[in-house]
């Protein structure tokens, strides 16, 4: 399995509860925290769903 980095870019302020709990289900609590996760089809969904707040790069 491949490994990807997540990056939260954007606020979560005014967004939808769900995508706030996807944030957070990733690891993410805050702008310019980042994550090293395994890619899977969860993973890959969650970051599909809040695409807009995270930057993503291969490791």
């Amino acid at each position: 399995m491949s490994k990807i980095k997540i990056t939260q870019i954007r606020s979560s302020i005014k967004k939808s509860q769900k995508q706030k709990a996807t944030l957070i289900a990733l690891g993410l609590r805050g702008i310019g925290k980042s994550v090293e996760k395994e890619v899977n089809d969860q993973i890959q969904g969650m970051v599909d769903k809040v695409s807009h707040l995270v930057k993503v790069e291969e490791v």
